[in-house]
């Protein structure tokens, strides 16, 4: 098959497991042209096909030589139709782990799912015995709870009263204004049971229980954050409510398993280009924005460098944490600069259809989209037939 990229609004439906397998490669190469990290040995990764998931999955791996368990959800390709983006990268990650010697193993099925938590126990029981380090980064829009088999569904809305600001439509460049509805309460609700810290906990209660987690395990999860631009869709919207939900967990934990010396923690990182993100309006125009501005600054980082950056100088520095006033480790640091968020501002203030692609890195987000899903990608053969069923090694 010759695999070009289709879209639809926010989401491309295609994706080229030669393009993934390059932007995995060059993430591992990133971390393998930096020190080494003095850090965890068996890592697990609940939501390790993409972003911050699999950038954790490959920092621990070959900057810390750990071996690591990979949860997400299934998605193998056919020969009619390809497989998911993180289908793809996982693939490629287990080769690359298996090539360079390292223990890894995938469990394929829906992180919120009991059947799912048991199998990944039943994995570490036989192949690694105890996890150190725990990183849960699933981010999904839909939940069925496996006690109750009720579904929720998240929303990404203000709160109490419409919010308009302008946005952009990515794929032409246009800038429009937008008026967003709020969230129903039963809205909000939902997007707390999506994406707070409910199913973070269940998984660390369910490793506890089964006796796989070590007494001094760290356990993560990401949050943001973000600028005065975004906060009344997002910090002070329906998924700012998750977010809170989602850090008071964190406190929670951190409580529970400190006694035998363990940790938990919420990681605030940057803005960046993401499944996710590009479907949230004004998130791309803001992006666009912040990237022009930290890339002439030379302060620029993608999911790789920020997590390269946490292992190595928070987690896995020598002693604790710097964390801020609610507990949290901040790799965002740079992005809420003053002088970066004047700029961005100032930007804003300006920018339209007409000179978008001069004030911002519109392009840039454009370019970094596509190749979330191995489009785009330097060194790839876009024109070649490619096999779209690719099996994903040590796969259960």
């Amino acid at each position: 098959m010759i695999i070009k990229p289709r879209t639809r609004g926010f989401i491309c439906t295609t994706s080229h497991p030669a393009g993934c397998a390059a932007q995995v490669q060059k993430q591992i190469d990133y971390v393998q042209s930096k020190p080494a990290i003095e850090g965890p040995k068996n890592v697990l990764v609940i939501g390790a096909s993409t972003g911050y998931g699999l950038a954790a999955r490959i920092t621990a791996a070959f900057g810390a030589q750990a071996n690591t368990v990979g949860v997400y959800r299934p998605s193998s390709g056919s020969e009619k139709r390809t497989a998911s983006a993180g289908w793809y990268n996982s693939a490629a990650f287990e080769q690359a782990a298996q090539d360079a010697g390292l223990k890894s193993y995938s469990v394929t099925g829906d992180a919120f799912a009991k059947e799912t938590k048991d199998k990944t126990i039943e994995l570490i029981k036989e192949k690694i015995g105890k996890v150190d380090l725990v990183i849960y980064s699933v981010a999904s829009a839909r939940k069925t709870d496996p006690e109750t088999g009720e579904t929720f569904n998240s929303v990404l809305k203000p709160i109490g009263k419409p919010f308009s600001n302008k946005t952009v439509n990515f794929h032409t460049g246009e800038v429009t204004d937008i008026t967003i509805e709020p969230a129903t309460e039963k809205e909000i609700q939902e997007t707390v049971a999506v994406m707070g810290g409910d199913d973070w906990e269940a998984w660390i209660e369910a490793l506890r229980a089964a006796e796989v987690l070590s007494e001094d395990v760290t356990t993560i999860s990401f949050s943001y954050i973000g600028s005065e631009i975004t906060k009344a869709v997002y910090r002070d919207g329906s998924i700012g409510r998750a977010k809170d939900h989602l850090e008071a967990t964190a406190l929670k934990l951190n409580d529970q398993l400190k006694t035998n010396g363990g940790r938990a923690y919420v990681v605030v990182s940057k803005g960046l280009v993401t499944q996710s993100s590009s479907a949230i309006p004004i998130v791309p125009l803001y992006i666009s924005s912040l990237y022009k501005i930290m890339k002439e600054k030379g302060i620029h980082e993608g999911c790789i460098e920020q997590t390269y950056r946490l292992f190595k100088d928070r987690l896995y520095a020598g002693g604790e944490p710097q964390v801020d006033e609610a507990g949290r480790i901040r790799i965002d640091d740079w992005e809420l600069r003053e002088d970066v968020q004047a700029e961005v501002v100032n930007i804003w203030d300006q920018v339209t259809s007409d000179n978008i692609y001069d004030l911002t890195d519109l392009e840039g987000y454009r370019k970094e989209f596509f190749q979330l899903f191995g489009f785009e990608t330097e060194g790839v053969d876009y024109d070649a037939d490619v096999n779209p069923d690719v099996k994903v090694p040590n796969s259960i």
